[in-house]
């Protein structure tokens, strides 16, 4: 079996991406002295970012991108794009919890610190990535690596850290309000999810639908659901008239991490981004249905 290897920006890019991550976790793992579940989380964003960052070069320098089970097109970009999401998400965590506050300079202090650091490294660099890799005008490319697709990674990674502060606690079962917006969340989630799906397995042509008549009408339904829980949600979280409060409470600044109005509060912010993210989908998918047309 022939390996293949072209230098090139993508490659090199990827390349960094592997020995930051592979540093990062290898530090925290070795001497961090970490013990908080949160810990867990930053060290799986990164090792699954360099697992799947070296299949994807293993991958390529074999030459088994016609064998891999999935389209080519969009998996390494999809890829790349949730690495980055996952790395950005622990290079924010991981100094909040591990670094706020620290009054000791020691060596774990140091590993922390260094840890940090490269997991920004690698995030830029997964970044860098999805820049070289994006579609530009007039290229074919697989829709991954179109902007519509890089919306739809980003809007289900936001909606997957609703979720984690959602249920943890449970903010959503106190009236049927807060149930429907908990509905939109995962009504969203569940229809990208298969999009994203769809086309990496590329089975977009068995859909008895135009796949692009379908982006675009889907696009316009999580408008309309996201603009409705950015209107109930804040209404039944922080309106008295509704048992919520506008005040963030005394006991949260003694809690560690975020206590549950924070939470609230987050959850709020994430759906407005994620209207946000999903009305600039509908504007791109529009534009592709028209084009196509």
């Amino acid at each position: 079996m022939a390996i293949v290897l072209h230098s090139s920006p993508l490659l090199w890019a990827r390349l960094a991406a592997l020995v930051f991550t592979c540093i990062a976790f290898s530090l925290t793992v070795h001497g961090a002295n970490l013990h908080l579940a949160t810990k867990d989380w930053c060290v799986f964003c990164w090792a699954f970012s360099f697992a799947g960052t070296l299949l994807v070069i293993l991958v390529e320098l074999f030459g088994l991108q016609t064998r891999a089970p999935v389209s080519w097109k969009n998996f390494p970009i999809t890829f790349a794009c949730y690495a980055a999401l996952l790395c950005l998400s622990a290079s924010i965590i991981y100094p909040l919890y591990f670094l706020k506050g620290s009054m000791s300079y020691d060596e774990v202090h140091y590993y922390r610190i260094s840890s940090t650091v490269f997991s920004c490294l690698a995030t830029i660099a997964y970044m860098s990535e999805v820049s070289i890799s994006k579609a530009r005008p007039g290229e074919v490319a697989g829709y991954m690596a179109t902007a519509p697709g890089l919306l739809k990674v980003c809007e289900t990674f936001v909606a997957c850290i609703i979720f984690v502060f959602i249920t943890e606690p449970v903010v959503y079962d106190r009236n049927e309000a807060l149930r429907y917006c908990m509905s939109v969340y995962c009504i969203c989630f569940i229809l990208s999810a298969v999009i994203i799906l769809l086309c990496i397995g590329d089975c977009t042509s068995c859909l008895p639908f135009p796949f692009a008549r379908f982006l675009s009408a889907y696009a316009l339904l999580a408008v309309v659901l996201y603009l409705s829980a950015i209107i109930i949600w804040p209404v039944f979280n922080f309106d008295p008239r509704h048992g919520g409060s506008k005040q963030r409470p005394y006991s949260c600044s003694t809690t560690e991490g975020l206590c549950s109005w924070d939470k609230v509060m987050a959850v709020a912010v994430l759906t407005a981004v994620n209207f946000i993210l999903y009305l600039a989908d509908l504007i791109y998918s529009t534009r592709l249905v028209f084009v196509s047309a």
